[in-house]
């Protein structure tokens, strides 16, 4: 990181985000965000639900720390096994997260499907879900690798499901069900 990145992290992790707003570091910017619609947090919780506590980490509003990157996202649902982190802290290393889920907004599909898919890949996170409400799809991402032919990092892996279909997520040992998604009303 550079000094600039250095100041930029200390601004944000001092930052005073305003009730109903969520703020994230992404590539040395702080992105603000409004609150999310209630079908974005159906979908959340729909997910939450399917991962079994026992053995797992469900955390809605939890940072995750990106090796090399100005960048501290915050993802709609981070699953990371349990014992994998100890004691406390704001951040985890992207090392101990086994998924991250987004779930899109009309002000985050780019940031959603391109900037953080390369993020998320560049960490080695293994799974990497993106739940499409506009669109009315999920996009499951695998395999994150540093080696692909456009040189940036990505995902080897990817598999698009309707809303209804089942997901398999092998990694968590579960299917998802997402008939209960929803897309957002125009």
């Amino acid at each position: 990181m550079t000094a600039v990145d250095d100041r930029v992290t200390a601004i944000y992790e001092n930052l005073e985000v305003p009730e109903g707003f969520k703020a994230e570091l992404i590539k040395g910017e702080i992105v603000m965000l409004a609150g999310p619609d209630r079908v974005h947090n159906w979908i959340v919780e729909s997910i939450l639900d399917q991962i079994p506590r026992a053995g797992w980490h469900r955390a809605q509003t939890q940072d995750i720390a990106i090796p090399g990157q100005a960048s501290e996202p915050q993802p709609d649902l981070v699953v990371y096994e349990r014992g994998a982190v100890e004691g406390p802290g704001r951040l985890i290393p992207a090392a101990a997260v086994t998924m991250v889920v987004e779930v899109v907004s009309k002000t985050s599909v780019d940031r959603d499907h391109r900037t953080k898919r390369l993020m998320y890949a560049e960490g080695a996170i293994p799974v990497y879900l993106i739940v499409d409400p506009l669109q009315g799809v999920c996009v499951l991402l695998t395999e994150p690798s540093e080696e692909t032919v456009s040189g940036l990092p990505d995902y080897c892996s990817e598999r698009t499901s309707r809303f209804g279909a089942d997901i398999p997520v092998e990694v968590l040992g579960i299917t998802l069900d997402t008939t209960e998604f929803q897309t957002y009303s125009s």
